[in-house]
């Protein structure tokens, strides 16, 4: 299985609010970039995936699972939706800075590809951001 990452803007969607969506979550939207878009087509059900509070915030939160994979919402549009549920919050959040100061995760997309809104995570990233979130 895959591991991503998702960001939010928190005025727009928080934690908090997906947390409140409760087991029947709720469909990201909003992506209009064809990279994040074909990223969310490659989630898979039951994947896991990094909740990002973005322009507020600047760090991980949380941990969302792929609950229902990529479909399209609109006919005729290219855009796709995936619908997440919360599974765990993040003791620690995990911000911008502190994975930018950690050598080992120089390469992630967080870092590389900062303004994408749907990235891979690689699973010694994930591991990595994990631990530094106490898990």
């Amino acid at each position: 299985m895959a591991h991503w990452l998702v960001k939010s803007e928190p005025s727009k969607w928080s934690w908090e609010q997906q947390v409140a969506a409760g087991p029947e979550g709720t469909h990201w939207d909003g992506v209009k970039n064809h990279t994040a878009k074909l990223n969310l087509m490659a989630m898979k059900l039951g994947e896991q995936v990094f909740f990002y509070h973005s322009n507020e915030g600047l760090e991980v939160v949380g941990i969302v699972e792929v609950i229902k994979e990529a479909y399209n919402w609109i006919p005729g549009e290219p855009w796709v939706l995936v619908d997440f549920k919360a599974v765990k919050p993040l003791p620690k959040p995990v911000t911008l800075a502190q994975v930018k100061a950690e050598p080992s995760l120089e390469t992630m997309a967080l870092v590389k590809s900062f303004r994408l809104s749907v990235q891979p995570v690689t699973d010694a990233e994930w591991d990595i951001v994990c631990k530094m979130g106490g898990l």
